[in-house]
């Protein structure tokens, strides 16, 4: 029943979503037009993807911040970690109890980033970083190259357990490529405050949603009148 509904929850979220990706792209291209604020975040995408594909993929480095998130992400919903193993190409968490955030966590935190955010802020205290700007956006930009790459392999390549533990693949993809687009959006709002119009994106999506739920309202009451007349 609860895989049912989550289900129709995704068959719901799948048109959002779609609105969201067509608004990050427009993000995207405002970002991409102030191009001398913008060109070391999108070296350092560059830069990763190079390397992911030409000589060295980064599996380790993966696996452990996929498993770490899943630890910090039960820690977060106070779920008691039992024991963690993190090889090569994969590892585990093993908990107590699970759900669904638990579970999907991996897939749209970008755990390097957050930790390179974290960095900046605590260094910000101590010393002007201003000038070491572009470098910070570099490195943001290769780990979100890198989350991205990663987990679109990660996703595509093998059959994860995960998927059917966080409800089903249908309801695990529509939610997953959901959340990476609106991360995405809050990652490029933080970085380039005046290139990126958060709040009309966001204004945009309510209302292309409302304007296709009146469509699908009207559509369905209205043969609900043919077939009652």
């Amino acid at each position: 029943m609860v895989k049912l509904l989550k289900f129709l929850l995704a068959i719901i979220l799948f048109p959002i979503t779609l609105l969201v990706i067509v608004e990050d792209g427009r993000i995207l291209l405002g970002v991409v037009e102030h191009l001398s604020a913008a060109i070391s975040f999108l070296l350092g995408a560059v830069v990763y993807a190079s390397i992911h594909y030409r000589y060295y993929n980064f599996s380790r480095m993966y696996v452990f911040m996929h498993e770490m998130t899943h630890a910090v992400a039960a820690i977060l919903c106070g779920i008691r970690i039992q024991d963690i193993s993190i090889g090569k190409e994969s590892g585990y968490v093993k908990m107590q109890r699970t759900n669904t955030f638990v579970v999907l966590a991996p897939y749209f935190v970008p755990g390097y980033v957050i930790l390179i955010a974290m960095l900046y802020l605590l260094l910000s205290f101590f010393i002007d970083l201003t000038p070491y700007r572009q470098i910070v956006l570099f490195f943001v930009g290769f780990f979100m190259a890198f989350h991205f790459i990663q987990t679109f392999h990660t996703l595509w390549e093998a059959d994860q357990p995960d998927l059917k533990l966080a409800g089903g693949k249908v309801f695990s993809f529509v939610s997953i490529v959901l959340a990476n687009m609106l991360v995405l959006a809050v990652v490029l709002k933080i970085l380039f405050p005046q290139a990126v119009d958060l709040y009309g994106a966001i204004q945009e999506v309510a209302h292309q949603t409302g304007t296709g739920a009146r469509i699908i309202v009207n559509y369905i009451l209205e043969k609900i009148r043919e077939l009652a007349a």
